[in-house]
């Protein structure tokens, strides 16, 4: 092996991205669904890999129909932005509309990035409980996580 393979695999090593794994996504869905249900609260949750990308998606029954893709925006927006959709809602509600100018994300509050060793693996989304209900759902899920 040569000396610029040996630096070549260390690099590729050191940019190796952790992500949230099905089983950890499942754990987030579950944590999310009962506290929900505890408050009587309809709503889908979504779990995204650090890219963005959908891991698991779960919408109870009575949840209304547009609140799959909202909760999926929310988890997206968090992932990507590595922060809360809540501060993105407050950027619009400050005066800052330019915000939604942003390619590809929901800046409404219930989207929390899930961190490991510093760095985002991932992110849960909830939608249908209603803004800090939301990400008080949210929350309970990604404190849930095991990856």
């Amino acid at each position: 092996m040569t000396v610029t393979s040996v630096t070549e695999t260390a690099q590729a090593a050191s940019r190796a991205q952790l992500t949230i794994t099905l089983t950890g996504a499942r754990n987030a869905i579950a944590a999310a669904q009962q506290k929900a249900l505890e408050n009587g609260w309809h709503i889908s949750v979504a779990v995204v890999d650090h890219a963005g990308q959908l891991v698991a998606l779960e919408r109870s029954d009575s949840a209304i129909g547009i609140s799959p893709d909202v909760a999926i925006g929310k988890a997206r927006t968090a992932a990507l932005l590595q922060a809360p959709s809540q501060e993105f809602e407050q950027f619009i509600n400050s005066g800052r509309p330019s915000f939604l100018a942003t390619p590809g994300v929901t800046p409404l509050e219930g989207g929390v990035p899930i961190w490991l060793n510093g760095m985002v693996i991932g992110a849960v989304g909830v939608s249908g409980a209603h803004g800090a209900n939301d990400s008080l759902v949210a929350e309970t899920a990604v404190l849930a996580v095991s990856v």
